[in-house]
């Protein structure tokens, strides 16, 4: 269920390239989701990285995700 929401919020991810030849991303309709290096491809892990631990840190503090469809109550530990 994770894995389906991270890999669809990461096909809607905007890419650009920057002046200073870096890379930049980000998640519409996720504050704060962002990532910038070097290349694309490292961009991309960076962004994908910053995603999950965005995910942990809601789920361990019981917010609501953007996006993410609850089907049942469910106890993380």
């Amino acid at each position: 269920m994770l894995s389906e929401f991270i890999i669809k919020k990461l096909k809607n991810a905007r890419y650009k390239l920057l002046k200073d030849g870096t890379y930049f991303a980000e998640i519409p309709g996720l504050r704060g989701i962002w990532a910038n290096a070097k290349n694309l491809e490292d961009c991309r892990r960076e962004l994908q990285e910053v995603l999950e631990d965005w995910l942990l840190l809601k789920v361990r503090s019981k917010e609501q995700i953007p996006g993410f469809v609850k089907i049942a109550k469910r106890t993380f530990f």
